[in-house]
């Protein structure tokens, strides 16, 4: 089992990264490969799946997001790329906060999850899931509608709550935040 690699970021995909590892180019999907640029050193904490047409690595910056991802991975119906598709569209404190307290409102409008599929994960996980530190998902869920209904697409509203701080609370201070974030 691989669980890091340490290289250099040979180039940057929409999907992962490709790292020079020992002279091997690695491609390693990614939640958020962007935040990488060429010719930087990385070291990624990695989960490999082994798969009838390869072997495929999810690499992650932060441990708490491996863990989040490891834990979607436990729920039947839940492949590693949808839970890295889950880990895309929201900050991780607030879907471990929205997992925990079983919010399905959160889970189906701001991660974008199907019903069934958020009641799917509240109730394998929610008890496996330690929430620590402040929650925004109550903000969020009014943040998101508030986005969409001035014209903003599921996917940008999406991403502008992900860009959003974890020290700015409250639901005025959050759009705000979002707005002056812009669309990408």
């Amino acid at each position: 089992m691989i669980r890091q690699i340490t290289g250099t970021v040979l180039s940057v995909e929409t999907n992962g990264v490709v790292v020079d590892v020992g002279g091997w180019g690695v491609f390693v999907y990614m939640a958020v490969p962007l935040m990488n640029s060429e010719g930087s050193k990385v070291t990624l904490k990695t989960h490999m799946c082994i798969k009838q047409d390869g072997i495929e690595l999810y690499g992650f910056t932060d441990s708490k997001d491996l863990a989040l991802f490891s834990l979607l991975l436990s729920v039947s119906g839940i492949g590693p790329k949808t839970a890295l598709s889950i880990l895309t569209r929201a900050p991780r404190e607030s879907l471990e906060q929205a997992i925990a307290t079983r919010d399905t409102t959160y889970l189906t409008r701001v991660a974008g999850m199907s019903k069934k599929a958020a009641e799917k994960i509240g109730i394998e996980l929610s008890e496996k899931i330690e929430v620590t530190g402040t929650s925004h998902q109550g903000y969020d869920a009014e943040v998101f509608d508030t986005l969409v209904a001035l014209g903003y697409t599921e996917r940008e509203a999406r991403k502008a709550l992900a860009d959003i701080p974890l020290h700015i609370q409250g639901t005025d201070a959050r759009l705000k935040a979002a707005l002056a974030g812009g669309r990408s």
